[in-house]
């Protein structure tokens, strides 16, 4: 009966491991595609003029 006990302990640690890698891997997926976006976001943000307020006239201009 022991062996059994134990063979069924290393099948469930190894479905422990199995579950944690997946889920390990799904996270840093997730991580790595929301980084993705955040650079997209900072890119489409650095397309767009902005006015900046000429020091000798005062007025604003593309910049």
């Amino acid at each position: 009966m022991p062996p059994l006990i134990a063979f069924a302990g290393v099948l469930g640690g190894l479905a422990v491991v199995r579950w944690a890698y997946r889920t390990a891997v799904r996270i840093n997926q997730e991580l790595e595609e929301a980084r993705l976006e955040r650079v997209a976001e900072t890119a489409r943000a650095s397309e767009i003029k902005t006015l900046r307020r000429d020091p000798v006239t005062g007025a604003y201009r593309p910049g």
